[in-house]
């Protein structure tokens, strides 16, 4: 096993980067997709032409984008917890860190269960709710951002 911490140590640099790139891709999917549901509830006619296009957008960003973006960050994010010498567990930092991108995990969920339900017809949420939800990912980056670069 000494040649796979031999290797997540020599592409260090490159297994952060490109987590860094994942991250951006995930969280502009994460940020955009609330904000086509508000439009799409107060703005769109059910059964419409126009319905079928938001259903289309907001398929094709959760499919292309946001789902290979994150599972690229889960991949990368992973490798970098498992390259020596990066985390310290007996730090709270990474703790924090776990626990938000979780919560992302999970705000990415309820965001493809929403889709489903739009896709249905069976939308009951209203765009005040879109828009307070559009917030969580936010947060979470916030959270995120100053666990990673303050580390306390």
């Amino acid at each position: 096993m000494d040649w796979i911490t031999d290797l997540l140590a020599d592409w260090y640099l490159v297994t952060k980067s490109l987590h860094v790139i994942s991250v951006i891709a995930w969280m502009a999917g994460m940020f955009y997709l609330p904000r086509l549901y508000v439009y799409h509830v107060e703005q769109v006619e059910p059964g419409s032409a126009t319905d079928r296009m938001f259903q289309t957008m907001e398929r094709r960003l959760l499919r292309a984008i946001i789902n290979p973006a994150m599972a690229a960050t889960w991949t990368f994010g992973l490798a970098l917890v498992f390259t020596p010498g990066v985390v310290d567990w007996s730090f709270t930092w990474p703790w924090v860190k776990a626990g938000a991108v979780l919560a992302m995990s999970w705000f990415h969920g309820w965001l493809s269960a929403r889709r489903r339900e739009f896709a249905k017809g069976t939308n009951t949420r209203s765009g005040r709710t879109y828009r307070m939800m559009n917030e969580v990912p936010t947060v979470l980056m916030v959270i995120i951002v100053f666990s990673v670069i303050t580390r306390f």
